[in-house]
């Protein structure tokens, strides 16, 4: 009997946690508290043959729109070469960006990170360098809590404003996928090295 219960305590607070990282997840991809930073990092998401996805391209209108509000003087895009690719995610966002009216010289590139962690580590280096501090970071909802909190471990002064026009955020079935891949994940990713 004493196995049991301490088997049933575990599975309760194993979901009990879960339910905590999920609701955690949820409510942080509602919160928008963009302001004045040194710089609006878009978080890398598919391209095809140099046009980024629709869900890069939400990300990318998104951060252009605020970069235009004046919220911060530079912008610095994300993503690596993927499998079969020629082009980065970080130079397909730049391009989308210059077309929409940012300045070249107003945009830096992060091409290596091949996924969340290795992008922020990498921008990190790169807000370091061009003594940069803080940074509005932009991507999905559901991304916002592990970006901030990854921020945080690589040592920016980041505040989270998510896109509202993803189509992940518009088909709620895939929302609710990305929600509970996502909550499951965060702890591991949050120890993951770059």
């Amino acid at each position: 009997m004493k196995i049991l219960r301490v088997f049933v305590g575990l599975i309760v607070l194993v979901v009990g946690g879960w339910l905590f990282v999920f609701a955690a997840v949820y409510l942080y991809g509602r919160r928008d508290d963009a302001h004045r930073a040194d710089a609006v990092v878009v978080l890398g998401a598919a391209q095809y043959d140099g046009r980024p996805s629709p869900v890069l391209r939400a990300r990318l209108d998104h951060a252009i729109r605020l970069y235009h509000k004046g919220i911060a003087p530079r912008m610095i895009t994300t993503g690596g070469v993927g499998p079969g690719d020629t082009v980065s995610e970080a130079v397909v966002g730049r391009r989308y960006a210059i077309r929409h009216g940012v300045p070249a010289g107003a945009i830096l590139t992060e091409r290596s990170g091949m996924g969340t962690t290795q992008s922020i580590a990498a921008v990190a280096q790169l807000m370091r360098d061009g003594d940069m501090e803080s940074a509005v970071l932009v991507s999905d909802p559901f991304h916002m809590l592990r970006l901030r909190l990854l921020a945080a471990r690589f040592g920016i002064d980041a505040h989270s404003s998510p896109t509202r026009t993803s189509p992940i955020s518009g088909n709620s079935d895939e929302e609710w996928r990305f929600l509970v891949r996502e909550s499951l994940g965060l702890p591991f990713a949050l120890v993951e090295r770059p």
